[in-house]
């Protein structure tokens, strides 16, 4: 899916009220209605101007993974996400901005998990996005270059800093419906692709040691207004790396019942085969105490169309992103009928 409803964290900046916040319906507020706001209608992308945002829709995002080696060996992933909330659609110069924006940034290995956190008003300067050039930024975190082909990626902490360039080198992937995604039964969806081809390489500092670090990363750009519908509680979504070449991303949202399963395998070359709601089986395997509450660590992943039978396994079970709405997102290694690596996130998940 590429989801995000911690977008509504950004109701922590002073003086933001977003209204039915507290008794939102559906994870965060994503599963309320949103009048005034552009629904998603199927339609081309269209590039350069999809790279930028999309203000007469309520919720979008940037948002980026890398599974990464250092020098020695040492597996190692890293999360870069720019997320942009509407208070009311369009926008307005200065203080008069209806948009919001919040900075999530992560670095992770075996045993460290360092979470930094940025929040921003609209219309000051202090973040935003252009389709072209591209850049996208939130104060000295930035991804930006020419293109989204070609880009350097930057953020920092109190323990952790990174600065690497991503290469892309495939194309760009829709994901859905020519990129429009569908979320439920009752028909809720978005605007989605991906770009899963990155080449990644540059350095990491953490905890007062640097290591060079290469890799592949996997950009998501997503945005709707209502991607959930109200009794969808939360989502748990793969982006697999597979070493034959080949990628997936698939997801499950999850309510009441057997919930909202939708992937996208992904050959080789880029083109995309989107799967038929269901296709896709993800079973928890594994459970880990985080942060107060049981969440799943280890899954079995099914696509038998494509004759995928996976364990993943997360890197760091404690992959808690501490922000300021909660949610679980660390990298995994794939093993079973395909290997290879990728990211997880799992929302919703309650003490």
């Amino acid at each position: 899916m590429r989801r995000r409803a911690v977008l509504l964290g950004l109701a922590a900046l002073p003086g933001v009220v977003v209204p039915g916040l507290a008794r939102a319906q559906g994870f965060a507020g994503l599963g309320q209605g949103a009048p005034g706001f552009a629904l998603p209608v199927p339609r081309p992308l269209v590039f350069p101007a999809d790279h930028g945002a999309h203000p007469d829709f309520r919720i979008e995002w940037w948002y980026l993974t890398a599974v990464l080696t250092a020098a020695d060996g040492a597996p190692m992933g890293l999360q870069w996400t720019l997320f942009r909330t509407a208070l009311a659609p369009g926008e307005a110069p200065g203080w008069d901005s209806p948009q919001l924006w919040m900075g999530h940034a992560a670095v992770t290995t075996a045993t460290r998990h360092a979470v930094a956190e940025r929040l921003a008003r609209g219309g000051t300067g202090q973040a935003g996005v252009t389709a072209a050039p591209f850049a996208a930024w939130i104060d000295d975190w930035a991804m930006a270059g020419a293109t989204p082909e070609d880009v350097r990626l930057t953020a920092r902490g109190a323990d952790f800093a990174y600065d690497l360039r991503l290469v892309a080198e495939g194309p760009l992937v829709p994901q859905g419906d020519a990129g429009y995604s569908v979320k439920s039964a009752a028909g809720q969806a978005s605007h989605y692709y991906s770009q899963p081809f990155y080449r990644a390489q540059g350095r990491i500092a953490l905890d007062g040691a640097t290591r060079a670090v290469t890799g592949q990363a996997w950009l998501d750009r997503e945005w709707s207004s209502q991607p959930l519908a109200p009794d969808q509680t939360g989502w748990d979504w793969f982006s697999l790396i597979l070493d034959d070449g080949a990628r997936m991303m698939g997801f499950r949202l999850r309510d009441a019942g057997a919930g909202y399963a939708s992937a996208t395998w992904i050959a080789p070359d880029g083109t995309p085969d989107p799967q038929q709601p269901g296709a896709l089986r993800v079973t928890p395997r594994d459970l880990a105490r985080v942060a107060g509450r049981q969440v799943p660590v280890v899954w079995r992943v099914e696509l038998p169309a494509r004759g995928l039978d996976v364990t993943v396994t997360a890197l760091n079970p404690q992959s808690w992103m501490a922000t300021s709405v909660p949610y679980w997102e660390g990298p995994v290694s794939v093993t079973g009928s395909h290997t290879g690596r990728g990211y997880l996130e799992m929302t919703g998940y309650a003490p």
